[in-house]
């Protein structure tokens, strides 16, 4: 299925029909080509206690508080070369006030699709010790947690620092190969969240949370593309903005995007670069389980003006699984409320994670914790991408 939005070219966006570019086929039914999980319960070795302002009663069966940190909230991901991954854990328990003792962390996974597992090879928290964050900190030794930032989006650039994607400002960070930040966030002009900590007194024009749940990195590594998961006010509903950062003068270059959602109650939760002008996007609706009706892989086109042109890859709700892959039936479905993760294996094939919201999501087995998931999907067409996304 082909979507084409709008018509309307922007400004600061260089367009033009001879750029349009060629129609994309119209793609089948995608397959599930291997399935691998992490244990709901799994935690780092040797952390901090967490999860003391959930309470004590049961979750799932699971009662807080925990003895260790959990591996959970995969938000973000990042393709290694040795065929481990670097995955973002995000602001913990899915608020700022219960989420202080959760560290922000990248985990350093391997997918064993063979055995159906997934192996934790370790990973870093985040920390400002060079005091670059001038507000107050939730701790003392300036590492960062669920309460100070909501982090939903990573990239790796070449010289093997990380930029991540923040909600509560929103804002980009910058850090360090080992997660040290390297310089102050970088605010996005005109747009502030509920939780940004500028406000001074402002109105915030984002809804809660709202900020770049998905980014991407230019294949040339020069810019990178966040996009908001929300409306900014005044716009029209369902339309979300996706901006251009010049990496090397560290400022937004003015051109943006309007990523259009099937349903204005839809949101994004991730996107990867397939090319110079494309990228695939995950839309996904706020329900799970059997009741989940949205859980979508787009390739968006920026050739044609200020709407992104929209062409579905891959419906997760409706997976081919010859192969039963998993313990699953003929037909797979991805049904969780925060499908978070899509990174490029080889051009047909798509790894998919899910943030598990431990111990809150219980999509799989009613009154269970859910797993991390790891899927990869093979798509019914290759997607022409320029091969130095998975090479």
């Amino acid at each position: 299925m082909t979507i084409t939005v709008g018509v309307a070219v922007l400004a600061l966006a260089v367009a033009t029909p001879a750029m349009a570019g060629p129609r994309h086929p119209d793609f089948g039914r995608a397959t599930l080509a291997g399935f691998a999980s992490l244990p709901a319960r799994t935690s780092v070795p040797g952390s901090e206690p967490s999860g003391a302002r959930l309470g004590t009663a049961p979750v799932n069966g699971v009662t807080p508080p925990f003895a260790a940190q959990p591996v959970q909230g995969f938000s973000g991901i990042v393709r290694r070369d040795d065929g481990t991954f670097d995955v973002l854990s995000d602001n913990g328990y899915g608020a700022r006030k219960n989420s202080s003792d959760f560290l922000l962390r990248v985990h350093r996974i391997k997918p064993g699709f063979r055995q159906g597992r997934i192996e934790v090879l370790g990973g870093f928290d985040l920390s400002d010790p060079d005091r670059h964050v001038t507000w107050p900190l939730t701790r003392t030794d300036r590492k960062l947690t669920g309460a100070d930032f909501d982090v939903e989006s990573i990239v790796r650039i070449s010289d093997g620092t990380y930029w991540i994607g923040d909600e509560f400002g929103p804002f980009l960070l910058h850090f360090s190969a080992s997660g040290r930040l390297l310089e102050a966030p970088i605010s996005l002009p005109g747009v502030k969240a509920p939780e940004n900590p500028l406000l001074n007194g402002g109105k915030p024009n984002l809804g809660r949370s709202k900020g770049f749940e998905g980014m991407a990195r230019s294949v040339d590594g020069r810019t990178l593309y966040p996009l908001l998961e929300g409306t900014v006010k005044g716009d029209p509903a369902g339309s979300l903005r996706m901006h251009e950062f010049d990496l090397r003068k560290r400022a937004y270059t003015g051109k943006r995007w309007i990523y259009r959602l099937e349903s204005p109650g839809n949101g994004v939760s991730d996107m990867t670069a397939v090319d110079r002008h494309r990228f695939l996007v995950i839309e996904r609706d706020d329900l799970d389980g059997d009741a989940a009706k949205t859980k979508k892989i787009y390739l968006v086109d920026t050739r044609g003006g200020k709407d992104l042109r929209k062409t579905l890859v891959a419906d997760l709700l409706d997976l081919a699984n010859p192969r039963g892959l998993g313990g699953f039936g003929k037909t797979f479905r991805f049904p969780f409320r925060t499908v978070e993760d899509v990174v490029i294996l080889d051009d047909r094939t798509l790894g998919v994670l899910n943030d598990n919201n431990f111990p809150f999501s219980a999509c799989r087995t009613p009154g269970k914790p859910d797993d991390n998931e790891f899927i990869t999907v093979r798509l019914s067409h290759p997607l022409q991408a320029d091969a130095h996304v998975y090479t």
